[in-house]
């Protein structure tokens, strides 16, 4: 400021001088004023100018290099400049913790939509176009109402109630896969919503799951309770004779041994579930595991329990001198449920055929062919879940539980395998269990040496 007015006095100074000089010589006083005048006016003019180049630069907003450096005008340039340069570094960094933040809802599990106050979508991250099949050039400030045309949404969003969710049906929903979305809105801004969406198909099925669970466990044990109890109670108040009462203990036994039977098999499900994958370090001999179901299902076969007065005709083909790596009970398990189901559920005299196959690419199959009723195929995406019947009459008559498939689908996923099943009604039913073939060996035979006699 001081320098300002040191070069306004000088301008001045100068322009009393030459208008002293110039002025008519009988009034050099009225020169001299003059030029005081006329310096101050230039002093004007130029400062006016260099305000106008700062101006200039300010309109144009290139903060690169400033147009006047001396002077108030050049501090107020400078300065200016470095308040531009704070701004601009300010918004770099707002941009960057915004893209941050952006980044972070990008890889949110949940799909999240930015909405404004009139219910346009502002944003959303790919998890939120993937569930309700949005595209980022083409939905972009359109309204949500008019792209999710579903009542519960519509019913929810006028409620004005958010505290909860509302579970509509996704974009891919089916019946046969049926794909559900909770969604939710929360408020923020002035009248924007930030929408959360999040798949909540597995969850309901899991909850279907469990409540069918309990509620065939408790039918299931119920039944035979309830036939228990009937038969203790006609022991203890009626007077029988002995072929009577070897009837009704028998009938008891029955009863008891299938509660026995489905309490194992649901201990048998939850240690699948709850152990360790068998690993590759137990290596397991086909012949002994083709064996021991050998003998299991000619045991079965001969059993009343069948309800066959003529034993099934069973072929089982010895397969090749291979090993297979995984676990030795859990294994037996699985293959003789399939084995018992081909006998169980196979007329009198039926044929059930067990093998083995090594296929080209170093993959064992195991398979179970039987020539009975057969299955429906509506029934076949349906046959590993637990408690799932065709028939419930016959599956109890036979003494099945429901829980066989789920336990052979169980071992075949831990040790890699995959089950397949394949069935005509009135030509019979296959199951078979591939494994791949690095839980495949073939057995090494040790060839003793020969000592060369001399």
């Amino acid at each position: 400021m001081f320098l300002r007015l040191v070069i306004f006095l000088l301008f001045q100074c100068g322009g009393a001088l030459a208008g002293w000089y110039l002025g008519p010589e009988q009034n050099t006083l009225a020169g001299a004023l003059t030029g005081v005048v006329v310096g101050g006016l230039v002093w004007a003019l130029l400062d006016l100018a260099r305000g106008l180049r700062v101006l200039q630069w300010l309109r144009i907003g290139n903060a690169t290099d400033v147009p006047v450096k001396i002077g108030l005008w050049g501090e107020v340039s400078d300065r200016t400049r470095r308040l531009i340069r704070a701004r601009e570094q300010q918004i770099r960094e707002g941009d960057a913790r915004l893209q941050d933040f952006l980044s972070a809802l990008q890889a949110s599990p949940n799909g999240v939509i930015l909405l404004d106050a009139q219910g346009r979508i502002e944003w959303f991250n790919q998890m939120a176009a993937t569930h309700f099949g949005f595209d980022a050039q083409r939905d972009l400030l359109q309204h949500f109402v008019n792209l999710v045309r579903e009542p519960g949404f519509a019913a929810y969003l006028a409620s004005a109630d958010y505290s909860h969710d509302v579970t509509i049906p996704g974009r891919d929903n089916a019946p046969s896969r049926p794909v559900r979305l909770s969604v939710q809105l929360h408020p923020y801004g002035e009248g924007r919503r930030l929408l959360l969406s999040r798949d909540v198909t597995a969850l309901e099925q899991a909850e279907a799951m469990r409540r069918d669970f309990v509620a065939n466990v408790s039918h299931e044990i119920r039944t035979p309770l309830t036939v228990l109890s009937g038969f203790v109670e006609t022991l203890q108040t009626l007077p029988l004779d002995e072929m009577e009462r070897a009837r009704y203990l028998a009938l008891m036994a029955q009863q008891a041994q299938r509660m026995q039977t489905l309490v194992s098999d649901l201990l048998t499900l939850s240690r699948l579930e709850g152990s360790p994958l068998p690993g590759m370090g137990e290596w397991v001999s086909l012949k002994v595991l083709h064996g021991q179901l050998e003998q299991d299902a000619r045991a079965l076969s001969a059993l009343p329990l069948s309800n066959t007065d003529t034993a099934h005709v069973l072929e089982f083909d010895m397969p090749d001198d291979f090993q297979i790596a995984g676990s030795l009970n859990e294994l037996l398990s699985a293959m003789s449920n399939l084995v018992g189901n081909a006998i169980r559920y196979t007329p009198a005299g039926g044929e059930v055929r067990v093998q083995w196959h090594m296929l080209p690419d170093g993959r064992a199959e195991f398979s179970v062919t039987d020539n009975g009723p057969g299955i429906a195929a509506q029934h076949l995406p349906r046959l590993t879940e637990r408690f799932y019947r065709i028939d419930r009459s016959r599956s109890r008559d036979s003494g099945g539980t429901g829980l066989g498939l789920a336990i052979v689908k169980h071992v075949a996923q831990r040790h890699g395998a995959e089950l397949k099943i394949d069935s005509t009604l009135g030509k019979g039913t296959c199951f078979t269990i591939v494994f791949p073939a690095a839980r495949i060996r073939a057995v090494q035979r040790i060839i003793p040496a020969v000592s060369a006699v001399a």
